[in-house]
């Protein structure tokens, strides 16, 4: 039976609100750049991303990354743990780099702090301290001038996660930073725009950010191409979270500001 003319309607819309939706994400792609420039507001940048766990890199922050490098910024991967919690911690460094080269940065950028008292474990809480410690002597003898982390929700609440964030708001809050060094966090969801991919693109252009990252299609398929070197990982959920997570294709990230922040609750 030949479809009727609803029927032709219903099975041509939502093609043209995808197509809608890619003309409106490469308008907005030009914001994002715009908003790449604002940050990078010197000429000579040189970022740092801070992550508790390899493929915290691809599966949170390749949009980051990815327009960075774009803008030319020099970049940095300083990974906090060797996520061991299953026991394959060397199997992921070697992961990490692969990933990371695929993304535009050497092995001879990527950094893995795998220590005793930073534990790949959700459950646990890093120490603050210490955890600052290794981050201001890497930014310190690396001459970083931008940090990128996660934000106090961690994106997924993992407990790790959220130690980055309060040791990147100690050193900021005390002033232990070098001058000029700022520190960009990205922001955390619900769970349903968590999960809509390129459909959270006009929300997050409306709603108030610092900094917007946005991939074009072709950096959102060499994001997940450097998400396959992280064989170990590729279990049935991460394969639909690559799929489907707005993080896999936008980025929005807020400036700590010293002036709103406190030192109180973090843990010596």
């Amino acid at each position: 039976m030949a479809a009727g003319p609803w029927g032709w309607g219903l099975a041509v819309l939502p093609l043209l609100l995808l197509a809608v939706l890619r003309c409106a994400a490469r308008r907005l792609r030009s914001r994002s750049a715009a908003e790449s420039a604002a940050v990078l507001r010197d000429d000579d940048v040189s970022a740092l991303l801070v992550t508790a766990h390899p493929d915290d890199e691809v599966m949170f922050f390749a949009p980051t990354l990815l327009c960075l490098g774009r803008a030319g910024a020099r970049l940095a991967v300083l990974c906090c743990s060797a996520g061991n919690y299953y026991n394959q911690g060397e199997i992921r460094k070697k992961e990490l780099e692969q990933s990371c080269c695929l993304l535009g940065i050497p092995a001879s950028s990527v950094t893995v702090i795998d220590h005793r008292d930073l534990p790949d474990n959700p459950s646990v809480e890093w120490d603050t301290q210490l955890l600052a410690s290794f981050v201001l002597k890497h930014i310190e003898a690396n001459n970083i001038n931008l940090v990128v982390t996660f934000d106090a929700g961690g994106v997924s609440g993992h407990a790790n996660h959220i130690s980055l964030y309060a040791a990147l708001r100690y050193l900021h809050s005390e002033r232990k930073l070098p001058e000029g060094c700022r520190v960009l966090v990205l922001e955390s969801v619900n769970l349903l725009r968590k999960y809509i991919s390129i459909l959270d693109v006009p929300l997050s252009c409306l709603l108030p950010r610092d900094a917007l990252f946005i991939l074009t299609e072709e950096e959102t398929q060499q994001a997940r191409r450097a998400m396959q070197c992280h064989h170990s990982q590729l279990l049935w959920f991460r394969r639909i979270y690559m799929l489907f997570s707005r993080y896999v294709v936008i980025n929005s990230l807020r400036l700590l500001e010293k002036t709103t922040l406190t030192t109180q609750g973090v843990k010596n």
